[in-house]
Protein backbone atom coordinates (compact mmCIF):
# COMPACT_ATOMS: atom_id res chain seq x y z
CA UNK A 1 0.00 0.00 0.00
CA UNK A 2 3.14 2.46 0.72
CA UNK A 3 4.34 1.81 -2.79
CA UNK A 4 0.74 3.00 -4.19
CA UNK A 5 0.49 5.65 -1.92
CA UNK A 6 4.40 6.61 -3.43
CA UNK A 7 2.87 6.51 -7.52
CA UNK A 8 -0.09 8.66 -6.19
CA UNK A 9 1.94 10.98 -4.63
CA UNK A 10 4.19 11.45 -8.08
CA UNK A 11 0.68 11.33 -10.50
CA UNK A 12 -0.40 13.88 -8.46
CA UNK A 13 2.52 16.00 -8.27
CA UNK A 14 2.93 16.03 -11.69
CA UNK A 15 -0.45 17.11 -12.17
CA UNK A 16 -0.80 19.49 -9.65
CA UNK A 17 2.20 21.83 -10.99
CA UNK A 18 1.14 23.19 -14.03
CA UNK A 19 -2.31 24.24 -12.13
CA UNK A 20 -0.56 25.89 -9.52
CA UNK A 21 2.28 27.47 -11.78
CA UNK A 22 -0.10 28.73 -13.58
CA UNK A 23 -1.89 30.13 -10.58
CA UNK A 24 1.29 32.15 -9.34
CA UNK A 25 2.22 33.22 -13.21
CA UNK A 26 -0.46 34.14 -15.00
CA UNK A 27 -0.34 33.37 -18.45
CA UNK A 28 3.13 34.54 -18.95
CA UNK A 29 5.35 33.01 -20.34
CA UNK A 30 3.04 30.07 -21.61
CA UNK A 31 3.75 29.15 -24.93
CA UNK A 32 1.42 26.42 -25.93
CA UNK A 33 2.67 22.60 -26.90
CA UNK A 34 0.30 23.42 -30.20
CA UNK A 35 2.03 26.78 -31.04
CA UNK A 36 -2.04 27.60 -31.77
CA UNK A 37 -1.69 25.35 -34.90
CA UNK A 38 -5.58 24.19 -36.22
CA UNK A 39 -6.45 20.48 -38.16
CA UNK A 40 -8.90 20.52 -40.82
CA UNK A 41 -11.76 20.61 -38.39
CA UNK A 42 -10.81 23.51 -37.28
CA UNK A 43 -10.11 22.88 -33.29
CA UNK A 44 -6.75 23.54 -32.18
CA UNK A 45 -4.78 19.89 -31.54
CA UNK A 46 -4.10 20.42 -28.13
CA UNK A 47 -5.33 23.75 -26.66
CA UNK A 48 -4.57 27.20 -25.01
CA UNK A 49 -3.96 26.01 -21.91
CA UNK A 50 -1.45 22.94 -22.75
CA UNK A 51 1.90 24.88 -22.26
CA UNK A 52 5.52 23.53 -22.59
CA UNK A 53 5.61 25.78 -19.02
CA UNK A 54 2.94 22.97 -17.83
CA UNK A 55 4.78 20.26 -19.05
CA UNK A 56 8.00 21.50 -17.22
CA UNK A 57 6.76 22.52 -14.23
CA UNK A 58 5.40 18.77 -14.17
CA UNK A 59 8.19 16.48 -14.63
CA UNK A 60 10.55 19.15 -12.28
CA UNK A 61 7.55 18.67 -9.70
CA UNK A 62 7.45 14.65 -10.24
CA UNK A 63 11.37 14.63 -9.64
CA UNK A 64 11.40 16.34 -6.67
CA UNK A 65 8.73 13.97 -5.54
CA UNK A 66 11.15 11.39 -6.39
CA UNK A 67 13.53 12.56 -4.38
CA UNK A 68 12.16 13.31 -1.13
CA UNK A 69 9.88 9.98 -0.99
CA UNK A 70 13.08 8.18 -2.05
CA UNK A 71 11.95 6.69 -5.69
CA UNK A 72 14.26 7.07 -8.49
CA UNK A 73 14.45 10.61 -9.75
CA UNK A 74 15.21 9.69 -13.27
CA UNK A 75 11.78 7.45 -13.12
CA UNK A 76 9.80 9.99 -11.42
CA UNK A 77 11.02 12.49 -14.24
CA UNK A 78 9.97 10.19 -16.73
CA UNK A 79 6.27 9.80 -14.68
CA UNK A 80 5.75 13.50 -15.14
CA UNK A 81 6.77 13.48 -19.09
CA UNK A 82 4.15 10.95 -19.34
CA UNK A 83 1.49 12.25 -17.54
CA UNK A 84 1.51 14.97 -19.33
CA UNK A 85 1.97 13.13 -22.69
CA UNK A 86 -1.41 11.50 -21.14
CA UNK A 87 -2.99 14.95 -20.67
CA UNK A 88 -2.47 15.62 -24.21
CA UNK A 89 -3.92 12.66 -24.99
CA UNK A 90 -6.77 13.37 -23.50
CA UNK A 91 -6.89 17.04 -24.90
CA UNK A 92 -6.02 16.05 -28.46
CA UNK A 93 -9.50 13.31 -27.81
CA UNK A 94 -12.01 16.14 -26.28
CA UNK A 95 -10.56 18.85 -29.39
CA UNK A 96 -11.80 15.76 -31.83
CA UNK A 97 -15.04 15.10 -30.23
CA UNK A 98 -15.74 19.12 -30.32
CA UNK A 99 -15.57 19.29 -26.70
CA UNK A 100 -15.02 22.87 -25.59
CA UNK A 101 -11.83 23.51 -24.31
CA UNK A 102 -11.06 22.78 -20.35
CA UNK A 103 -14.42 20.59 -20.62
CA UNK A 104 -15.24 17.62 -18.22
CA UNK A 105 -15.08 14.52 -19.68
CA UNK A 106 -14.87 11.34 -17.00
CA UNK A 107 -12.13 8.70 -17.16
CA UNK A 108 -10.78 10.07 -20.31
CA UNK A 109 -9.53 13.48 -18.21
CA UNK A 110 -8.07 10.58 -15.48
CA UNK A 111 -7.41 7.53 -16.93
CA UNK A 112 -4.62 8.56 -19.58
CA UNK A 113 -2.58 10.74 -17.26
CA UNK A 114 -2.99 8.23 -14.29
CA UNK A 115 -1.34 4.63 -16.64
CA UNK A 116 0.67 6.25 -18.91
CA UNK A 117 3.29 7.26 -15.99
CA UNK A 118 3.17 3.53 -14.59
CA UNK A 119 4.76 2.59 -18.11
CA UNK A 120 7.75 4.21 -16.16
CA UNK A 121 7.54 3.49 -12.71
CA UNK A 122 6.54 -0.25 -12.86
CA UNK A 123 10.02 -1.35 -14.20
CA UNK A 124 12.12 1.92 -13.48
CA UNK A 125 11.03 2.27 -10.05
CA UNK A 126 10.76 -1.30 -8.82
CA UNK A 127 7.05 -0.67 -8.30
CA UNK A 128 5.07 -3.34 -8.17
CA UNK A 129 2.01 -3.93 -11.22
CA UNK A 130 -0.85 -3.98 -8.27
CA UNK A 131 0.40 -1.26 -6.38
CA UNK A 132 0.73 1.15 -9.56
CA UNK A 133 -2.75 0.02 -10.64
CA UNK A 134 -4.25 0.55 -7.39
CA UNK A 135 -2.62 4.41 -7.65
CA UNK A 136 -3.74 4.62 -10.74
CA UNK A 137 -7.30 3.55 -9.78
CA UNK A 138 -7.16 5.88 -6.91
CA UNK A 139 -6.22 8.82 -9.16
CA UNK A 140 -8.82 8.31 -11.38
CA UNK A 141 -11.89 7.98 -8.50
CA UNK A 142 -9.88 10.52 -6.54
CA UNK A 143 -9.24 13.05 -9.55
CA UNK A 144 -13.25 14.84 -9.78
CA UNK A 145 -13.76 15.65 -5.90
CA UNK A 146 -10.05 17.04 -5.65
CA UNK A 147 -10.55 18.77 -8.19
CA UNK A 148 -13.51 20.48 -7.27
CA UNK A 149 -12.38 21.00 -3.58
CA UNK A 150 -8.82 23.09 -5.38
CA UNK A 151 -11.76 24.84 -7.48
CA UNK A 152 -13.79 25.58 -4.09
CA UNK A 153 -10.22 27.15 -2.55
CA UNK A 154 -9.88 29.22 -5.75
CA UNK A 155 -6.85 27.30 -6.68
CA UNK A 156 -8.34 25.92 -10.10
CA UNK A 157 -10.37 28.08 -12.41
CA UNK A 158 -13.04 25.19 -13.47
CA UNK A 159 -14.68 22.99 -10.98
CA UNK A 160 -12.86 19.71 -12.95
Amino acid sequence: MIAALQVLLVITAANAAPVLLSLVMGRRPALPVDCGYRLADGQRLFGESKSFRGIAAAVTAAALTGLIIGLPVVACALAGLLAMAGDLLSSFAKRRLALAPSSRFLGLDQAPEALLPLVALIPLAGIAPRSAFLAAALFIVLGPPLSWLLFQAGIRGQPH
